[in-house]
């Protein structure tokens, strides 16, 4: 039998008459087992690439959060540790008598500008200053206790004293503002 007895024209296919039910398929045609199991298998990698892309995306969407966590948050730790220069200067500013501030008015000077830069500093990377004021009610949230005291004409939970600035670092407490509260009974 030559190649071209083999092959069927388009033409010869086209006028042969429709297969009767219940005929056998040509011996070339997939059974419907194998179709089933391709079918199966189709489903099965289209569900795994499914996961795949769903899984991309979790991960391109984490590793974005980390990284806007890392920019926001990445000093912390470097923040936390300049806390106490900026205590030290408000301290010096604010135990200098009038006398010492005209005998020294460039050294004083020089002391505040330090400072207004510092908070400057603070300001620019979302570092801000918890200043409670005597008679606000204490948070546990943003202040820490360091006493309490019976004081009279004061309602418990109040700030009678501040004693230290606290900061938050953008929504986050870096340190609590210290605190005295009242103690008096309600």
């Amino acid at each position: 039998m030559s190649n071209s007895e083999k092959h069927q024209t388009l033409d010869e296919m086209m006028n042969e008459t429709p297969e009767e039910p219940g005929a056998e398929p040509p011996l070339d045609a997939p059974a419907d087992d194998e179709v089933e199991t391709l079918r199966a298998e189709r489903d099965e990698m289209r569900d795994r690439f499914m996961r795949a892309l769903a899984d991309a995306e979790n991960a391109r969407k984490r590793s974005e959060r980390d990284r806007k966590e890392a920019e926001n948050y990445g000093g912390s730790k470097l923040s936390r540790d300049i806390l106490p220069v900026y205590d030290n200067l408000r301290r010096a500013v604010d135990t200098v008598t009038e006398e010492q501030r005209e005998a020294n008015k460039a050294l004083i000077e020089g002391v505040e500008l330090t400072m207004k830069e510092l908070i400057s500093v603070f300001s620019k990377h979302g570092i801000v200053p918890i200043e409670p004021e005597t008679g606000e009610k204490f948070d546990p949230n943003q202040h820490q206790a360091m006493f309490e005291a019976p004081v009279p004409d004061t309602k418990a939970g109040e700030i009678i004293q501040v004693m230290a600035t606290g900061f938050m670092l953008h929504d986050r407490l870096l340190r609590p503002a210290q605190v005295g509260v009242s103690s008096n009974p309600g």
